[in-house]
């Protein structure tokens, strides 16, 4: 539909997307359908309204990246020289970068666990950095050394331990096999 704001010479195309929701409990079930609009402006007539609304949707992933980059503060410069921020800025994309080396190296097994573990990489992919940091890095351990081996136990418990346990056992292998 063609929409013309007040203060606008030109009119625009409005694309309005209704998504329904159903809102329930787990124990009472369904309570009641909830609806949501989602409004696109957009000067370009050429597109479909599919491609206007996709292609929203993948700006809105941009600007959740960049949310998450400014969480934790890696465009911000805490010191007063060049080659300090420099270096800052390196490191907070060395452990963005670590992030998403760990996802993409996640092994993915076939058969009928490979739903399950496709989608743990996609979660851990999209994980915000300090839910990675949380899970992922602040873990608190437990090292000995008894003889001539090093073991380290795991202290505490979180929901993502099998998945670092399965790549942990991945990266303990060499990358040629």
């Amino acid at each position: 539909m063609s929409y013309q704001p007040a203060a606008c010479r030109q009119a625009y195309r409005l694309i309005a997307v209704r998504k329904d929701l159903i809102v329930s409990e787990p124990r009472q079930g369904r309570l009641f359908d909830d609806y949501r609009y989602f409004f696109s402006l957009t000067n370009d007539a050429t597109l479909t309204a599919e491609e206007v609304v996709f292609s929203a949707n993948d700006r809105c992933q941009q600007e959740n990246i960049l949310a998450q980059l400014n969480a934790v503060r890696s465009l911000h410069a805490p010191v007063d020289n060049l080659t300090s921020n420099e270096a800052y800025l390196l490191m907070t994309s060395l452990a963005w970068n670590l992030k998403a080396w760990l996802a993409l190296r996640l092994p993915v097994n076939k058969g009928r666990w490979q739903p399950r573990h496709q989608d743990q990489q996609t979660k851990l992919l999209r994980m915000e950095f300090r839910t990675f940091v949380n899970y992922w890095l602040r873990i608190p351990c437990q090292v000995l050394t008894t003889g001539r081996r090093l073991i380290m136990r795991l202290m505490a418990w979180n929901r993502w331990q099998p998945v670092f346990f399965r790549l942990a056992a991945d990266l303990s292998h060499p990358l040629r096999r």
